[in-house]
């Protein structure tokens, strides 16, 4: 029995050393079959690598006609100021106005004292009348052949003397009348009754407050989105907000600020409101096409332009470029996003133009 071991023994390890000398070292599957045929390569070693498609959230932008507002900081002034003054010197005869009262436009607000250039108004109006009687005269001898044309010519200088003479001594007693060049309210008062005045002494403030203006200032940027007779909301320091229009926006800036002033008219019957106070001004630019969305979706390009990824209807994904117009609660509103395409709002730093994406499904569809 052993020696029939040792035989069995010797036996395979004659086989195991024929079956290396073969070389038949092949797996299964790639060795050459009975018919001579060659057995499949495996599939990773030769195919190529397919493409990775990234599946991103996108939606479909809803366009408004946006207009922005510009917020700005200003303060009521009065519609008109004047500082009045004394034309001429003289004791203050009458003084038909108070502090904190209204006058009338062209209403005679102090007269002053002046008996001699009253006077001499009254003498030049009568010598007028008989200068002109006087050429009337002249007129009819002359008609009749009576009377020279030098005759003629002589009474009607004599009345146009008379009439520049009158004019001066009017304009002398008008100089006794101070008048108020327009309505609005004495906010304060110089003078007394019977007080003596010189030339050019001051005598009151009157200040036009209906309507009244709020005076701000504008950025070089934004001053292109202000136009004359635009719509501005004002909120006052009292808390009231009232509707006005922009009346005035200045072509010089300020030398210190670099900013444009602007002025904006709001209604003010009842003088409710007095120059002087705070103001927050928002003005609104014209209306443009934009998008609302969310600032989560904002990214760059390669070349660092701020922008959006969108799909178009061929499921490619491509970078556009915008421009941020104002900046609200409900997220930034662009401009530059083109009809026809929806914006990538989870995903878009992984994929970049040009790639194929799938849409997540109930998403932007």
């Amino acid at each position: 029995m052993p020696k029939f071991h040792r035989i069995a023994a010797l036996c395979v390890t004659v086989a195991a050393g024929a079956w290396i000398a073969t070389g038949e070292f092949s797996s299964v599957g790639s060795a050459q079959t009975a018919e001579g045929k060659e057995s499949p390569t495996p599939v990773s070693a030769t195919a190529e690598k397919a493409p990775l498609v990234r599946t991103v959230s996108a939606v479909v932008p809803g366009f408004v006609d946006h207009a922005r507002a510009i917020r700005l900081s200003g303060v009521t002034q009065a519609d008109k100021r004047v500082d009045l003054a004394a034309r001429t010197e003289g004791i203050i005869a009458s003084l038909a106005m108070a502090k904190g009262g209204s006058v009338e436009a062209g209403a005679v607000v102090m007269e002053l004292e002046g008996p001699e250039t009253v006077a001499q108004e009254k003498i030049a109006e009568i010598a007028l009348a008989q200068k002109e009687r006087d050429l009337e005269v002249a007129q009819r001898l002359f008609d009749s052949g009576s009377t020279t044309e030098s005759a003629l010519t002589n009474a009607r200088s004599a009345r146009d003397a008379a009439a520049a003479e009158l004019a001066r001594a009017q304009a002398a007693a008008d100089r006794l009348r101070l008048k108020a060049p327009f309505a609005g309210i004495v906010d304060s008062l110089s003078v007394e009754p019977g007080e003596w005045v010189q030339t050019g002494a001051p005598v009151a403030t009157i200040l036009s407050l209906d309507p009244i203006v709020v005076r701000a200032e504008v950025s070089e940027v934004d001053l292109g989105a202000v136009v004359v007779g635009s719509t501005a909301r004002v909120r006052l320091v009292n808390g009231a907000e009232m509707d006005g229009t922009v009346r005035l926006v200045a072509r010089e800036a300020s030398a210190q600020t670099r900013t444009f002033p602007v002025e904006i008219a709001l209604p003010n019957p009842g003088l409710a409101l007095s120059a002087g106070m705070t103001a927050e001004v928002s003005l609104f630019a014209p209306p443009v096409r934009a998008v609302v969305v969310p600032r989560s979706v904002i990214t760059l390009s390669d070349k660092g332009e701020i922008g959006l990824r969108v799909v178009g209807q061929d499921n490619r994904a491509r970078f556009a470029a915008i421009q941020i117009i104002d900046d609200t609660p409900e997220g930034l509103v662009v401009t530059g996003v083109q009809e026809g395409v929806r914006i990538i709002t989870a995903g878009q730093d992984l994929v970049r133009d040009g790639d194929k994406v799938d849409v997540a499904p109930g998403v932007g569809q």
